[in-house]
């Protein structure tokens, strides 16, 4: 009886703990184009390498999942935070020519390498790296909602 308690109680806790994930991410509806995704994410490299915060807030989905080459993660919140305090300036965002993005209905992957020209801590650097972003299309409009980034090695 304890084992057969435990169990159900663990499918409980379960089922609810993937009944909060679900609520806490937002539907996206509509079908998105490659086309729009690109004049997102060149909308994106421009607000954030003009500090352009009133374009971040609404570029940004709530729900923006940030991981960067360095593995520390940001929410749209602490993202938009290190920028705005001035810990964080993008003075340039390159994106390489092997750019890929692919469109599931209202989901945009786009994948690629980039250059970026960042201040970070004070300290200037350029961090080649390889990525992938997706985006969402909701009502109101394409919004950026995961980034994950890996550092390129130099050459040897």
């Amino acid at each position: 009886m304890t084992t057969r308690f435990l169990r159900l109680f663990a499918l409980l806790a379960m089922l609810g703990l993937v009944a909060a994930g679900a609520a806490s991410a937002q539907d996206c509806s509509g079908t998105v184009t490659a086309d729009e995704a690109m004049k997102a994410e060149n909308a994106r490299y421009a607000a954030q390498t003009t500090n352009d915060f009133a374009a971040m807030e609404k570029l940004f989905g709530n729900d923006l999942t940030y991981n960067h080459s360095s593995a520390a993660t940001d929410n749209k919140a602490t993202y938009i935070e290190a920028m705005r305090s001035g810990r964080t300036k993008y003075r340039k965002m390159t994106p390489n020519g092997d750019l890929k993005t692919r469109t599931y209905g209202c989901l945009a992957i786009i994948t690629g390498t980039a250059v970026y020209e960042v201040t970070s801590a004070g300290q200037d650097r350029s961090v080649p790296l390889r990525f992938t972003a997706i985006w969402a299309k909701r009502p109101a409009g394409l919004e950026f909602v995961s980034w994950q980034s890996t550092g390129i090695p130099p050459k040897p």
